[in-house]
């Protein structure tokens, strides 16, 4: 017996330091990935454009790096705040830990190389080195085309400096703290399709990230199906939105809208006369996480690609309890 009890210490004793030496070295040594060394993206007018729009309308970078006004309805981007950061991501979002959003305009970026942001966009790698939590879709962006990323990279370039504070570091939940050290590959960019092509679509529903939020995820992890919505964001006040399902399922999804209705569904936030309404949190008023106005200025042609992207996906039944009131409220 007491030869036995022997040989199992041993054995822990090595799964101990096995198990140490692998915590220290995804610790210590992932993620191992360079920023390209010698880029240097010329902000060319069309570039600028190009990141102009996809950074607005359908990656919405500026979404996130932005501070939104949740007392107005779909909480468009406060003034003074554009690309300066600042907006938290918590548990309360369904995320392992706290998170804060970084300044991405010339302030914040002004000691960063091109390559640093190169690899920021598409591997989640920070200046330090150390990994992102994708909160921001890198995996999304990891496979972008170079030319839209350089586009990006010019059009951040091209912002007015918006100065801000230093926002608190990020709480990262245990073992996500270690496991989102592997996540950041190298880029793998793809070739941007042309509109006729029949990839479009996918590329386009790849770069608006609309698989993250329209899947059910719980601290990080993904339960549901793809875009079958559920992703719960608790406000508050205590009353929770949840993302639809926008699979082609004839009840449960939007297998019953035409891509005229889609595009519309876009749309009506880009009418001028169109103003955010107030939310009235004491009277449990609807409200929404999703950045209506900035995906309303996504072009038609590009909205209806990501339409007929969706028509193709497989329908998911289940139809999603869209929005659950505070208790007591109405």
């Amino acid at each position: 017996m007491k030869k036995l009890l022997k040989i199992l210490g041993v054995l822990l004793l090595i799964l101990l330091l096995v198990g140490g030496g692998a915590i220290a070295y995804i610790s210590m040594a992932l993620p191992n990935i360079d920023a390209p060394a010698d880029l240097n993206v010329e902000a060319t007018a069309e570039r600028v454009e190009r990141g102009r729009y996809l950074a607005n309308s359908v990656c919405v970078c500026m979404d996130c790096h932005s501070t939104r006004d949740w007392n107005l309805f779909a909480a468009p981007l406060e003034p003074g705040t554009f690309g300066g950061g600042g907006e938290k991501f918590d548990r309360t979002m369904q995320f392992p830990g706290e998170f804060y959003s970084k300044n991405i305009t010339p302030f914040g970026l002004k000691d960063w190389t091109d390559g640093e942001i190169y690899r920021a966009i598409t591997s989640g790698v920070s200046k330090d080195g150390h990994p992102f939590f994708p909160v921001m879709p890198y995996p999304n962006y990891n496979k972008l085309a170079t030319e839209d990323v350089y586009s990006i990279i010019a059009y951040l370039r091209s912002l007015d400096p918006v100065e801000t504070k230093t926002y608190p570091a990020s709480v990262i939940d245990f073992p996500v703290n270690l496991i989102m050290r592997t996540v950041p590959e190298p880029a793998h960019p793809v070739e941007r399709p042309k509109p006729t092509d029949p990839t479009y679509g996918a590329y386009m529903v790849n770069a608006a990230a609309c698989v993250e939020c329209h899947t059910h995820t719980e601290k990080g992890k993904k339960l549901g199906e793809p875009f079958a919505g559920g992703f719960a964001f608790n406000f508050p006040n205590g009353s929770t939105v949840r993302s639809p399902n926008i699979t082609p399922h004839p009840t449960d999804g939007i297998g019953a809208w035409d891509k005229a209705t889609f595009i519309a569904r876009f749309k009506m936030y880009a009418d001028s006369s169109y103003v955010p309404r107030p939310i009235d949190w004491n009277a449990a008023d609807f409200q929404t996480v999703m950045p209506w106005m900035m995906y309303a200025t996504m072009s038609e042609e590009d909205l209806g690609a990501i339409y007929d992207y969706l028509r193709a996906v497989p329908p998911v039944s289940g139809k999603v309890e869209k929005w659950t009131p505070p208790a007591g409220g109405s």
